[in-house]
């Protein structure tokens, strides 16, 4: 099988000299293409930060990280985000309130160079489970599970191989949080997606991930197989933890 990621003795810092903070320490992972693998642990514990080093948007990092087998170096170019896209936590922040949902996705459609924009922004649309009739609403007009599958369309709009996921159902309700993650489930295998999830709910990692990255303090202390995992077959004593505290809801 081919590696859509591969991450090697990743450090990420925040902040300077006597207030730096080593957020993410010698982390080392790979992600199989087509795969969906998940990082899970407290908050704090450098999940998000490691997408965040990925993306560009932590730029004090060093390490390895390569994409599809390119390296990647300090910046991140058009290419890069047509191969990688993001849909982060709330989706109601990620949305410019005062840009409708047609404006949202024909702007990422021109930016990256399509050109029959109005039948791109239909199909999008549909993908995530939207009609027409929200071609033209404004994110306040939506409710968050809409929000979030506008969010999602507009990460879909480049065509990338890659998504990373940021706790995408933490911030909606519960009645629409596994609307979102079946639909991510089928769009990942309609278009052969390689996924990244964060989470700290081990249920949905467990729902959603085929392999999963345990994280405390920075560091990743195991990785193990969803079956493994769903098996309480662990190696460290936090995972176990993180076990024992979703035991009902994990089996």
């Amino acid at each position: 099988m081919t590696t859509a990621l591969d991450i090697n003795n990743l450090n990420v810092y925040f902040g300077e000299r006597h207030a730096l903070v080593h957020a993410v320490k010698t982390a080392s992972l790979r992600v199989e293409t087509g795969a969906s693998f998940g990082l899970v642990g407290e908050s704090g514990s450098g999940k998000s930060t490691i997408l965040k080093a990925i993306t560009g948007l932590a730029p004090q990092w060093n390490g390895e990280i390569s994409v599809e087998g390119t390296r990647l170096g300090p910046t991140r170019d058009r290419e890069f985000y047509k191969t990688v896209q993001m849909v982060f936590q709330d989706p109601y922040a990620s949305l410019h309130p005062r840009q409708s949902v047609d404006q949202v996705l024909s702007e990422t459609l021109h930016l990256h160079g399509f050109r029959d924009i109005d039948d791109r922004v239909d199909q999008l649309l549909k993908d995530v489970g939207l009609g027409p009739a929200f071609r033209f609403r404004y994110p306040h007009q939506l409710s968050g599970g809409q929000r979030q599958r506008v969010a999602i369309a507009r990460a879909l709009a480049p065509q990338p191989d890659i998504l990373l996921l940021d706790e995408p159902t933490s911030a909606l309700d519960v009645s629409v949080q596994a609307e979102i993650l079946n639909l991510l489930s089928d769009l990942r295998a309609t278009h052969g997606l390689t996924f990244v999830m964060v989470s700290h709910d081990l249920a949905v990692v467990a729902h959603m991930c085929d392999q999963a990255a345990v994280m405390q303090h920075g560091e990743i202390v195991e990785i193990l197989s969803i079956d493994a995992m769903r098996a309480g077959q662990t190696q460290h004593s936090y995972t176990q933890t993180l076990l024992r505290a979703a035991a009902n809801r994990v089996a």
